[in-house]
């Protein structure tokens, strides 16, 4: 048994024919770009509109950083 075949705190990526790590790891992405992958993957399964939330939060981090792009948000928990 792998690390593949343990995930903690349910069973959100079990049934998925490509795990998110192995698509960030293989495409070599970067912390933001593979957490917005990671929640934009499990959005329906796991945490709704949070999750999505946060993918667009690590999308603004990306636009900003390495684009010089600031835009103004609410905060929204």
């Amino acid at each position: 048994m792998g690390w593949r075949d343990i995930q903690v705190d349910g069973t959100h990526y079990s049934q998925l024919e490509i795990q998110p790590t192995d698509y960030i790891v293989k495409n070599k992405l970067g912390w933001c770009e593979g957490n917005v992958v990671k929640y934009t993957t499990r959005h329906s399964e796991k945490g709704k509109a949070k999750d999505i939330r946060k993918a667009v939060h690590f999308l603004l981090m990306i636009l900003e950083d390495e684009y010089g792009e600031q835009y103004q948000i609410k905060a929204v928990d």
